[in-house]
């Protein structure tokens, strides 16, 4: 037993974990909770703002724009104001516009 233990107090000590994250190339030493939130957004959604520090990077607006039903000189007249059932295109009826 007591070989044991001198094998045990002979072992080398922990050495504490070091975590870092690459950001465009370069590694940088973070800490635990850092490390998982770049790990949950990816390291592509990174940039640096300093040597020393990440920030996420600005998230794209979308540039898609779908038309709405208004009021129109020329549109469509709908049964019973179902849009899915269109009756006939008349003056001053709706039309499907992008604002």
């Amino acid at each position: 037993m007591s070989e044991l233990l001198k094998a045990l107090r002979g072992l080398p000590p922990k050495t504490k974990k070091v975590h870092t994250v690459t950001i465009e190339g370069q590694s940088l030493v973070v800490t635990l909770e850092k490390k998982l939130e770049v790990m949950k957004h990816g390291e592509d959604a990174y940039t640096w703002k300093s040597p020393t520090e990440i920030v996420l990077k600005p998230k794209p607006k979308p540039k898609a724009r779908y038309p709405i039903l208004k009021k129109a000189t020329k549109g469509y007249v709908f049964q019973d104001g179902d849009i899915h059932w269109p009756n006939a295109v008349v003056e001053g009826g709706e039309a499907w516009l992008i604002e």
